[in-house]
């Protein structure tokens, strides 16, 4: 089979997913900018045809390594699932001459630069002003409405997120977001092509409210959506819609949920928000991810587009429910062959798939008064879980069992991750319920004495 390069960094779908799909269009030559997930290697293994391992490498001198391995594999298309990996590699795939993002990815990974575009194209989006300098936060507080949320512009997963109502709090907001986005680098999670750009730039924006009762069929939903596509020689597919539940404060995600219930017309609607989001950023070749807030009476606001697929198991989900393999897709788009696209966006699928991240707060976002060690065998699931549902525990986003459940930190986004669980139901409603019983039990669960534990190894 034709020869592609694989960019392997830190975030995206998991390896043990993700690479076999890649595997059965091409051959899969993996370049690894950071430590491969070895819990799973049995599974994704066997699907490369090299894999090579190296140290992090910044800006030019990390495009020119990319150039240099795809030469060396003859590859024929260049792509990463990760966001902090995703700038270097479109530079690298037109340097080669192949398929990729293009010159627009920029937009797509800076959020100020991506705001600027949307706001100048007319998609809404939240009143917004970057943060460079100290005196940027006085000027934010005399132009805005706060509270305001403190983002770092090259931020994943809700990292460096912080809610400010004053200027004081605003600067104190900023010196701990560095911090944090700092230490996300140390481990991985920060942006590999221009590494001191993101830790350093942040803006300022407001806070919109959403209302999830004006959009959704039932109760239990956040208020906001992705939209998940392909951009294919410019052209824009959106594919379909996946939901949330609530987020925890600031704004950390906790579950995915496919399909959202949302009724046909409203996805028509956001399938349009998302189509001028998306050609605003003059992509090329490559996946989107375009997260869009839901407000009362109709009103949305964009919140960002990535040039990657969800994260977690967005993916998955997307092909459990959907039955759509977004990931060969994209192999098959960037190797220039025939990809069978949906005429319009779906909005209706089988069954309900969600990822559900553990992270040690309650349903109402209360932090978790004991800290107790992560262990997904000790958890009864089969009492929490709807007849006929599933859950199984995603390995590779997840601690080693004996691990202490981080302390959740608003600043730390989901970088406080416990574990990642993957469930599967046969409706959006059992799909909801669920989350929800597991959220209420697992403290109390991960803390019961050992007699009283399942046994150890069950999945259900």
């Amino acid at each position: 089979m034709t020869p592609i390069l694989f960019v392997y960094a830190k975030g995206g779908p998991p390896l043990e997913y993700a690479l076999p799909r890649m595997a059965a269009h091409a051959d899969v030559h993996v370049l690894a900018l950071a430590p491969l997930p070895r819990t799973t290697e049995s599974v994704w293994l066997p699907g490369c045809a090299s894999v090579t391992e190296v140290r992090p490498h910044e800006g030019v001198e990390l495009v020119d390594l990319i150039c240099s391995h795809a030469r060396r594999v003859g590859a024929a298309a260049v792509l990463t699932l990760s966001e902090y990996a995703v700038v270097a590699v479109a530079h690298a795939a037109r340097r080669l001459g192949l398929r990729g993002a293009g010159e627009g990815v920029v937009g797509a990974r800076d959020k100020r630069l991506m705001r600027r575009i949307w706001r100048d194209a007319g998609v809404p989006v939240p009143g917004f002003t970057e943060v460079h300098a100290p005196e940027d936060i006085a000027t934010a507080f005399a132009q805005l409405t706060p509270p305001l949320l403190l983002k770092a512009a090259w931020s994943a997963g809700s990292t460096a997120h912080l809610t400010v109502w004053n200027e004081q709090q605003a600067e104190e907001a900023w010196k701990t977001g560095r911090s944090v986005m700092e230490a996300s680098s140390a481990q991985g999670y920060a942006e590999l092509h221009a590494a001191d750009e993101g830790v350093s730039d942040f803006l300022l924006e407001e806070i919109v409210t959403g209302k999830a009762s004006d959009w959704f069929d039932g109760a239990g939903w956040g208020d906001y959506v992705s939209v998940e596509g392909i951009v294919a020689d410019g052209r824009y597919h959106p594919l379909c819609i996946t939901g949330r539940m609530p987020t925890i404060a600031p704004f950390t995600e906790r579950a995915s949920l496919a399909p959202a219930a949302l009724p046909h017309a409203l996805q028509r609607r956001i399938e349009e928000v998302s189509r001028a989001a998306v050609d605003a950023l003059g992509l090329d070749t490559c996946a989107t991810h375009t997260e869009i807030k839901l407000g009362a009476d109709g009103a949305v606001w964009l919140i960002e587009t990535a040039a990657r697929f969800g994260g977690v198991m967005t993916t998955r989900q997307v092909e459990t429910v959907f039955g759509l393999d977004m990931i060969g897709m994209l192999v098959r788009q960037l190797l220039g062959r025939d990809v069978d696209y949906p005429r319009r966006m779906l909005t209706g699928g089988e069954g309900a798939a969600g990822s559900l991240v553990v992270l040690a707060v309650d349903p109402e976002g209360r932090p978790w008064s004991e800290l107790p060690a992560w262990d997904f065998d000790a958890v009864d699931w089969s009492a929490l879980l709807t007849p006929g549902s599933r859950v199984e525990l995603v390995r590779e986003h997840s601690l080693p069992p004996g691990s202490p459940v981080p302390a959740y930190e608003e600043a730390g986004g989901a970088n406080s991750m416990a574990a990642l669980c993957f469930l599967t139901a046969a409706s959006g409603p059992d799909l909801l319920a669920d989350c929800g019983r597991i959220l209420a039990a697992l403290p109390h669960a991960l803390a019961a004495p050992s007699a009283d534990r399942p046994t150890p190894g069950s999945t259900v």
